[in-house]
């Protein structure tokens, strides 16, 4: 199956969160293809930082709101019409989410409820694509990927919302949407890594710091085993999943979007990757801070992602490292990254 990215000239799309890291990547992406882009988000100070840099407000309908507050969003479904819908707006951090487990699940859970809802009551939406995350599942720590048909129980306040997420979608999908104009599925990504990330507790936006500040980097968990992947990859899939199922309900599902077996490394050996194409003689320190419980293992099993719609990964782990550091050494030194966005979204697209 060969997809482009030229099926959403001129579509209205819906995008929570579109403010955060994965949500600027997504949203200059679709501006790139020619949408009409409706953002949706709570705009938190610090987590705008990267959407401001990349000047895409002025390309798009920004709006600020809370998925909390669902009369809200269901004036703005009503006022835009949209026909795709694609839900990222959380609080994605782990260890914020032990800190603040009552606004994790408030903004995870209910969240879900509501976009749903607004779905429900929008004629206009053909296509709903809600992203939660490969910590959804049950995670026994096992040497192979989990595949979709696993049974869902997060360990954590965050990955556990995110599993009460899938499960409401799946509900909503079983209750109302069951022959109806709407096709709904979800996309569980494992860690993604790119330029402007600079969220808390996340290890390249912890390397980039150190990096500028000529300091070690402290890595809390070295052994820890994760799914790395570079940002445009699930961004690309989700995309692909919406569009696909838009014109062909069948494609409703849920599905993995993962890196090849090859690159799911340790924390420690990602950061032998940045250290190695940083260059500044960078060094990394082990340091374990006796946080909260997070996995020491997790991977996922993509095979249905790639049976279904013949996909795959299109950068290995050590391009993606040499792109984010393109990224932030160009931020570094005040240069356009809106530039360097659109440079790296070409070059994925033309492999």
């Amino acid at each position: 199956m060969s997809f482009n990215l030229s099926f959403y000239k001129g579509k209205k799309v819906l995008i929570t969160g579109h403010t955060g890291f994965k949500g600027t990547w997504m949203s200059v992406m679709l501006v790139n293809a020619g949408a009409e882009v409706i953002g949706y988000s709570s705009c938190s100070k610090e987590g705008t930082r990267f959407f401001d840099f990349c000047r895409v407000m002025e390309q798009i309908i920004h709006i600020k709101g809370d998925v909390r507050d669902l009369n809200h969003l269901l004036e703005v479904f009503k006022t835009y019409q949209p026909e795709i819908v694609i839900h990222m707006a959380a609080q994605p951090i782990v260890r914020d989410s032990y800190r603040d487990p009552v606004n994790t699940y408030h903004t995870n859970v209910m969240g879900t409820v509501n976009i749903c809802e607004a779905v429900r009551q929008t004629a206009s939406v053909k296509s709903f694509l809600n992203v939660t995350t490969d910590k959804v599942y049950e995670n026994k720590e096992w040497e192979w990927g989990y595949r979709e048909n696993e049974p869902l129980d997060g360990y954590d306040p965050y990955s556990n919302s995110k599993s009460c997420s899938e499960l409401i979608t799946h509900s909503y999908r079983r209750s109302f949407f069951s022959g109806c104009h709407v096709a709904i599925s979800t996309a569980r990504a494992g860690n993604v890594i790119g330029g402007g990330d600079f969220a808390n507790d996340r290890i390249i936006p912890d390397c980039v710091r150190a990096a500028i500040k000529k300091e070690e980097i402290v890595v809390r968990n070295p052994f820890s085993i994760r799914p790395y992947q570079h940002v445009l990859e699930p961004i690309y899939a989700y995309l692909m999943i919406a569009a696909e199922q838009y014109k062909n309900p069948k494609y409703s599902s849920c599905y993995n979007i993962g890196p090849d077996n090859e690159d799911c490394l340790q924390t420690g050996a990602l950061v032998d990757l940045f250290v190695k194409y940083w260059g500044d003689d960078l060094k990394w320190i082990s340091q374990y801070d006796s946080g909260p419980h997070e996995a020491n293992f997790l991977k996922l099993d993509c095979a249905k992602l790639k049976a279904t719609f013949d996909w795959k990964p299109h950068w290995n782990l050590e391009i993606a490292i040499e792109k984010v550091i393109e990224w932030s050494k160009s931020w570094i030194k005040g240069e356009d990254v809106r530039l360097v966005m659109d440079k790296q979204i070409n070059e994925f697209l033309a492999m």
